[in-house]
């Protein structure tokens, strides 16, 4: 199965989720992302996520400067990231069980 496309689905929930308890600058993000197991997600699918989330409203974003090279910009989850998490969460959940159910022969 090509995991790429589901992935496409869920990517936004994906950056949600690792930006609700600490914030993260997109490398960083795209790291994390990978240690959790989607490593085929691609760099500019996460960099373009985060700009696509900024614009809606759903995260914040602040500069720090960085000793090691250019400015890094971090993204935070706000109010409207949460709910939006949230409700993507439940989404999800429903999405999910109906599929597990599926696959099990449980219609």
């Amino acid at each position: 199965m090509d995991t790429s496309q589901l992935l496409k689905g869920v990517l936004d929930l994906a950056v949600l989720t690792v930006l609700r308890d600490d914030d993260g600058y997109g490398y960083d993000v795209l790291r994390r992302l990978r240690t959790a197991g989607l490593e085929e997600v691609g760099d500019a699918s996460v960099y373009g996520t985060l700009r696509r989330l900024y614009k809606a409203g759903a995260l914040t974003s602040y500069v720090v400067p960085s000793d090691e090279g250019p400015h890094r910009k971090y993204y935070a989850l706000n109010d409207a990231g949460r709910t939006r998490l949230s409700e993507g969460a439940t989404a999800w959940n429903s999405f999910a069980n109906a599929m597990n159910s599926l696959l099990k022969g449980e219609q």
